[in-house]
Protein backbone atom coordinates (compact mmCIF):
# COMPACT_ATOMS: atom_id res chain seq x y z
CA UNK A 1 0.00 0.00 0.00
CA UNK A 2 1.24 3.35 -0.73
CA UNK A 3 2.26 5.45 2.44
CA UNK A 4 0.78 8.30 0.69
CA UNK A 5 -2.62 6.90 0.12
CA UNK A 6 -2.25 5.48 4.37
CA UNK A 7 -1.44 8.79 5.09
CA UNK A 8 -4.68 10.88 3.24
CA UNK A 9 -6.88 8.14 4.37
CA UNK A 10 -5.64 8.98 8.32
CA UNK A 11 -6.00 12.56 7.75
CA UNK A 12 -9.40 12.22 6.38
CA UNK A 13 -10.39 9.98 9.22
CA UNK A 14 -9.10 11.97 11.45
CA UNK A 15 -11.07 15.27 10.01
CA UNK A 16 -13.94 13.17 10.19
CA UNK A 17 -13.70 12.38 13.50
CA UNK A 18 -13.06 16.20 14.77
CA UNK A 19 -15.89 17.29 12.99
CA UNK A 20 -18.05 14.85 14.59
CA UNK A 21 -16.67 15.76 18.03
CA UNK A 22 -17.19 19.59 17.51
CA UNK A 23 -20.56 18.80 16.44
CA UNK A 24 -21.68 16.59 19.48
CA UNK A 25 -19.96 19.78 21.71
CA UNK A 26 -21.49 22.29 19.58
CA UNK A 27 -25.02 20.88 19.92
CA UNK A 28 -24.88 22.10 23.57
CA UNK A 29 -25.19 25.70 22.70
CA UNK A 30 -28.31 27.40 21.52
CA UNK A 31 -27.54 29.93 19.44
CA UNK A 32 -30.83 31.26 19.10
CA UNK A 33 -30.67 32.62 22.45
CA UNK A 34 -27.59 34.54 21.61
CA UNK A 35 -28.28 35.95 18.55
CA UNK A 36 -31.24 36.77 16.36
CA UNK A 37 -31.43 33.73 13.71
CA UNK A 38 -33.86 31.46 12.19
CA UNK A 39 -33.69 27.77 13.48
CA UNK A 40 -32.48 26.30 9.59
CA UNK A 41 -29.98 29.89 9.86
CA UNK A 42 -28.84 28.36 13.20
CA UNK A 43 -28.32 24.98 12.36
CA UNK A 44 -26.52 25.88 9.08
CA UNK A 45 -24.29 28.17 11.72
CA UNK A 46 -23.61 25.14 14.19
CA UNK A 47 -22.42 22.72 11.21
CA UNK A 48 -20.38 25.34 9.68
CA UNK A 49 -18.51 25.95 13.21
CA UNK A 50 -18.55 22.06 13.74
CA UNK A 51 -16.36 21.87 10.42
CA UNK A 52 -14.12 24.80 10.84
CA UNK A 53 -13.34 23.51 14.53
CA UNK A 54 -13.24 19.92 13.42
CA UNK A 55 -10.38 20.94 11.21
CA UNK A 56 -8.14 23.06 13.37
CA UNK A 57 -7.91 20.60 15.45
CA UNK A 58 -7.22 17.84 13.06
CA UNK A 59 -5.17 19.98 11.60
CA UNK A 60 -3.27 20.70 14.83
CA UNK A 61 -3.25 16.25 15.76
CA UNK A 62 -1.53 15.69 12.33
CA UNK A 63 0.89 18.53 12.02
CA UNK A 64 2.25 17.46 15.77
CA UNK A 65 1.61 13.86 15.12
CA UNK A 66 4.27 14.55 12.05
CA UNK A 67 6.60 16.92 14.00
CA UNK A 68 7.13 14.18 16.39
CA UNK A 69 7.81 11.62 13.34
CA UNK A 70 10.93 14.00 12.52
CA UNK A 71 11.95 14.84 15.76
CA UNK A 72 12.23 10.90 16.13
CA UNK A 73 14.87 11.52 12.71
CA UNK A 74 16.98 14.08 14.48
CA UNK A 75 17.98 11.66 17.17
CA UNK A 76 19.16 9.02 15.21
Amino acid sequence: MNPFGVESLITIISQLFFIAVAFWAIQGIHFERFLPIQERQGKVLIVLLSIVIGFICSSFFMSFIDNLKNLTVLFK
